[in-house]
This record gives C-alpha cells, sequence and structure tokens, in this order.
C-alpha cells in the first residue's frame, strides 16, 4: 500500500477535481443540439459608405470575410409621411425600434418623448426572456434612460442587467480636453469585450462615439480616416470576445455593425438632410447565410430590428409586427419595398410589392385609425387575398371612407405595412 503525505494527498484532491470540472465543462460545450443563439449589434457613429469601403479596416474585413457586407439606408421615405432626420439619436433608435420617426417620435438628439408604445429590441427580448440578460456599452447616458428606456413604466418596466454607460458625463475620469472621445470608446470597447467574454448577454448593443466626433471636427481628412482605423481596432476587440465564446461555448453570435447617418458634402462635417450621401449607410455582419434580399437591395437600417428578432427566435405581437418598418436579412422572405397610392377618382388604393419567394398569398387588411400609437390595437378589416407572384392589387375604399389608412400585407414569410394620409388624398 502506498502511503502519501498530506501535502501529495491534496495536490491529489485538487486534481481530481480540476480533472471532474474541465470533463464537465468539455461535455458541456460539446453537448450535441440546439445552440443558445446570441446577439450583438454596434453602431459606429457618422460614418460615410464611401469612407469606410476606402479606409483600412481589418477587423471589420475579417467579419465580412465570414458573412456580408451591404450599402444600405435610413431616413425615412423622402418627402412623405415616415421622413426621419440623418441624426444621431435618431439613426438610433432605427435600429433599437425597427420603425421611422413617425411611429417612434425621436427625430433629435434630445429625444424628448419617445413612443414606447413601439417596443425596442431589448423590451421585445425581455418581453420572451425575463430571466436572461441583456447589455449596453455606451459613452451615452441617454442610449440606455431615454432611448432603451431602462425601468421607466411606459418603456416596460424591464431592467438593462449589464451596463457600462455614461462616461460622456464622466468629466472627473474624462476630462474634456482633445482626444478624449477616442479614451471613452477604449475603454467601453474594453469593458464590452470583458463582459461578452465573462456575462455574455444574449442581446447587447455596443456604442462608439469617436467617428462621428472627428467627423464634426475635421470633415473628410486624415484625422476622420485615422479615426475609423482606431474604431476598427475597437471592434476587433469585441470580435475577438464573440469569436472566444464560439470556440469555448454552445453560442450561435450573430452580429451586426451599422453606422447612424452619412456626412454632408461638400466637406463631410454637417449631416441631418436628405442628401444622397447622409442617408446612404453599410451594414457589416458576420451571418452567412443572408437572403437574397440583402444580397440584391439595399436594405435599410430598420431591418436589422426583425433580423436579429428572427436569430433570437423572439416572438413578436402581431400588433407590433404589423408596424415594423423593416424585412429580416436572416431566413426566407415573401415581399418587400411596398408602394401604395390612393385614386380619388375610382375610390380605390393601387398596392404593389416586390416578390422574393412566390409560394402563397398576401393578405391585405386596411385599417382606418392610428390607435396602436396610442397603446391600443387598431381594428383591422380583412379586405382580399392575392398571389404573391402577383406583385400588386387593387382595394377599394368605397365602404371605408376615411383620411387616413393603414394598409397591411401579410405573405407567408413576413409583412409589410405603408400608410396613406391625409395630404395623399386629394
Amino acid at each position: 500500500m502506498i502511503k502519501l503525505s498530506s501535502c501529495s494527498k491534496l495536490a491529489l484532491i485538487i486534481y481530481l477535481f480540476l480533472l471532474i470540472s474541465c470533463e464537465k465543462k468539455i461535455a458541456q460545450h460539446a453537448a450535441p443540439g440546439h445552440t443558445e443563439p446570441k446577439a450583438l449589434f454596434i453602431v459606429m457613429d457618422g460614418i460615410s459608405a464611401d469612407v469606410l469601403e476606402s479606409v483600412e479596416t481589418p477587423n471589420i474585413d475579417r467579419i465580412i470575410e465570414e458573412g456580408s457586407y451591404s450599402r444600405a439606408w435610413l431616413g425615412g421615405e423622402f418627402g412623405g409621411y415616415s421622413e426621419s432626420p440623418t441624426v444621431s439619436a435618431v439613426g438610433y433608435n432605427h435600429v433599437l425600434a425597427g420603425v421611422w420617426s413617425n411611429k417612434h417620435n425621436v427625430y433629435n438628439n434630445d429625444i424628448e418623448a419617445p413612443n414606447y408604445n413601439y417596443w425596442n429590441i431589448f423590451r421585445l427580448f425581455k418581453n420572451n426572456n425575463p430571466e436572461k440578460k441583456v447589455a449596453i456599452y455606451s459613452s451615452w447616458l441617454d442610449n440606455r434612460t431615454k432611448l432603451v428606456g431602462d425601468e421607466l413604466s411606459e418603456a416596460g418596466g424591464f431592467s438593462v442587467d449589464i451596463h457600462y454607460d455614461g462616461f460622456d458625463t464622466d468629466t472627473l475620469s474624462f476630462p474634456h480636453e482633445p482626444g478624449y472621445v477616442q479614451k471613452i470608446d477604449d475603454h467601453v470597447s474594453t469593458l464590452a469585450a470583458q463582459s461578452i467574454r465573462n456575462d455574455a448577454p444574449y442581446l447587447s448593443w455596443v456604442y462608439l462615439w469617436y467617428t462621428d466626433d472627428t467627423g464634426h471636427n475635421y470633415g473628410d481628412s486624415e484625422e476622420y480616416f485615422e479615426s475609423i482605423r482606431v474604431a476598427d481596432e475597437q471592434v476587433g476587440r469585441v470580435w475577438e470576445a464573440v469569436e472566444y465564446r464560439e470556440e469555448n461555448f454552445n453560442e450561435d453570435w450573430l452580429v451586426v455593425i451599422t453606422t447612424d447617418h452619412g456626412r454632408r458634402l461638400p466637406d463631410g462635417r454637417g449631416h441631418g438632410g436628405h442628401s444622397e450621401r447622409e442617408r446612404t449607410t453599410w451594414i457589416v455582419t458576420n451571418l452567412v447565410d443572408v437572403n437574397s434580399y440583402f444580397e440584391e437591395t439595399k436594405p435599410a437600417a430598420v431591418d436589422i430590428y426583425p433580423t436579429i428578432s428572427r436569430h433570437l427566435e423572439l416572438e413578436i405581437p402581431q400588433s407590433l409586427q404589423w408596424e415594423l418598418d423593416g424585412v429580416p436579412f436572416k431566413g426566407e422572405v415573401s415581399i418587400s419595398d411596398p408602394e401604395v397610392s390612393y385614386n380619388p377618382s375610382t375610390q380605390t388604393i393601387d398596392v404593389k410589392w416586390v416578390t422574393w419567394d412566390e409560394a402563397g398569398d398576401v393578405e391585405i387588411w386596411l385599417a382606418m385609425t392610428n390607435e396602436f400609437k396610442m397603446g391600443t390595437d387598431d381594428e383591422y378589416q380583412f379586405i382580399t387575398k392575392v398571389p404573391v407572384l402577383a406583385g400588386e392589387a387593387t382595394i377599394s375604399t368605397e365602404n371605408y371612407s376615411s383620411d387616413f389608412y393603414k394598409i397591411v400585407l401579410d405573405a407567408p414569410h413576413n409583412s409589410l405595412n405603408r400608410w396613406i394620409v391625409e395630404t395623399d388624398i386629394p
């Protein structure tokens, strides 16, 4: 019989404990079946698409090599009821809420009265999974407290479980001297990477500010280009944390990176209007199997919401689903690009759409109220259904006289909506 000293016995016990723990961990990570879907979206403030495409961004390029890239757009319908300024907080909220400003009611950076009846993606997630953690990593406190509505009863009363933000007002740690915004973004991205590695929240938002700061100060210049290279390093920091989670845990991460607006010519210092360069943005994603809608068109900022929802397998209440302005770029899609026009001579509405999957029918529904804006449901009338392949329909309003209409096109794989407002009716 071999006799062990006290130290040897202790060492053996520690070794066996570590061995068992390691085996359990390996078994857990390698467990077959459904992986845990998780999602991260990053907003890099104020980067024009043409500039992003010309500046060296090796980390973003790595993500594109795994997934995909497309130019995108925002700003709602120029000259129409959904026209939305190309301003920062407005752009963030298109991503967060999946709708344009006529619905979420954010028109500037003051964020005076956001309409929380259009649930943001965090509220939708918490409604589906109240026990699972979400996170926000941001310089601006308003992103969490005003846009998302953290702990506000009117925004659903949910809490953002993990948040590192408010550094824009922390003048003690970050004195407002040249270069302080870069320091804040370095801090935010470092904290985000650490938290994603260790906490692995199910839904996360990382906001990076530095690129817009340099854009305003220097315009299209080497200083601005260098800030994008710096931001790319910060993105790389976060991306490595995602890679770590996927390599070591049974997790399937969707990463979407975008910007909140382009920049105005001739010098790139300003934004807020509706020039093509201000409205043109971009989307980077690690999603391998983007659908044809993403590949063959220019997707919109509001498309990110339904895409994340699909990846996280979230159930969207029908009344909310029928308000969303986006089209998912993950999974099957039936239709996109709805157009409606009122014909006063015949009292009809002409409806058109682009077909992506020819199977099935489009059900057309009509409402003459906007009660959803006030927190209750609208009463929709079923009008007709036509084959998806038709691409168009004409519906009579003879029995539905109104100066306002909501038209919903409900197809097998997705739904679309358009409004006709008083100014559209001669």
